[in-house]
């Protein structure tokens, strides 16, 4: 009898489990161990994450509608009419020749550029 027998030595705990089959399958097909986990981390988080990027949209249609109620008040105005021969008009009108420099009041401790 030889002293090593050419078969392995296979104990009890190397018996056909579930967890050998798995670590077997794992040396077999490395995309169970990170390719798999990793797209279904990316599918998950689109799943969880689609209420989240809603709430940001309607948010911004919430605001959207304000501003469309404000206008509808009136706020917006509409101003009167500009006609550039009428502007051009009543600027030349004026007399641009007479006028008198008005120094602005400066505040209290204020720097007023005089030295």
């Amino acid at each position: 009898m030889p002293t090593f027998p050419s078969r392995p030595f296979r104990g009890s705990s190397s018996a056909p489990t579930l967890a050998a089959a798995y670590r077997a399958a794992l040396a077999k097909h490395p995309f169970l161990l990170f390719g798999f986990p990793f797209i279904a981390t990316m599918v998950a988080g689109s799943f969880f994450l689609t209420p989240a990027t809603a709430i940001r949209y309607e948010k911004h249609d919430r605001k959207v509608r304000q501003l469309s109620k404000e206008e509808e008040l009136g706020l917006k105005g509409g101003g009167r009419r500009v006609d550039l021969n009428e502007e051009y008009y009543r600027l030349a009108a004026k007399d641009l020749d007479d006028w008198e420099n008005k120094r602005v009041k400066r505040l209290k401790g204020e720097n007023d550029g005089i030295l």
